[in-house]
């Protein structure tokens, strides 16, 4: 079978010990929209903000990301299936800002776990990928600080964000955005931070 993504040149790979190839490749709005949606509108990924989208909504939310230079989508895939939905920013230019001083060097992170499938046993999944993602952020865009703002509301994010060495952080309301190409609830949030020493040691 012919692999789908071959066309997209990674902009990061990394094998992860005892996990597998993890591979971070630039989104297609268009082309990932079908499987964005289904992940997307799943009850697990309520804290995602995008449940009830169409899959054409989808596409048009990244889309417009596609166009902005300070957030970034990609599609990250494990052992060349798709496994996670992984975006990027720029704390300065993010709502975030306005909850924390932001530093030089710190990147902002969202990270959406595909779902298992039926039956499948998934120990350590969120890790091994966590594993990569720093490495791309921090190592491969040369950063100091990975910030993640998960929703206080779900526990379970912060404890594996927390077990992944990151340093808990402030609990901050994000304020609305509402812009006519985006719209984004205020929330409450659980600032965290992971830096380049203590993940990598230097």
């Amino acid at each position: 079978m012919s692999d789908p993504y071959a066309s997209r040149a990674a902009v990061h790979e990394q094998v992860v010990d005892g996990f597998g190839t993890v591979r971070v490749l630039p989104l297609d709005a268009r082309a990932d929209a079908p499987l964005l949606h289904r992940w997307v509108n799943a009850e697990r990924a309520v804290f995602w903000g995008m449940n009830g989208l169409t899959e054409e909504q989808v596409a048009e939310v990244y889309a417009h990301m596609d166009t902005l230079d300070t957030h970034h989508a990609h599609l990250v895939l494990k052992d060349g299936a798709p496994a996670a939905l992984l975006q990027t920013y720029e704390p300065a230019a993010d709502r975030v800002a306005e909850c924390y001083p932001v530093a030089p060097g710190d990147i902002g992170i969202h990270l959406l776990v595909a779902p298992a499938a039926p039956g499948a046993a998934r120990s350590g999944w969120t890790a091994g990928l966590l594993t990569a993602v720093t490495g791309y952020v921090l190592l491969g865009l040369d950063r100091e600080r990975v910030v993640v703002d998960p929703d206080v509301a779900n526990g379970k994010a912060i404890a594996r964000f927390l077990r992944q060495g990151f340093t808990a952080g402030p609990e901050v309301v994000l304020p609305e955005v509402d812009l006519p190409d985006v719209y984004l609830p205020r929330k409450k949030a659980r600032l965290a931070f992971l830096t380049r020493e203590v993940a990598f040691g230097g």
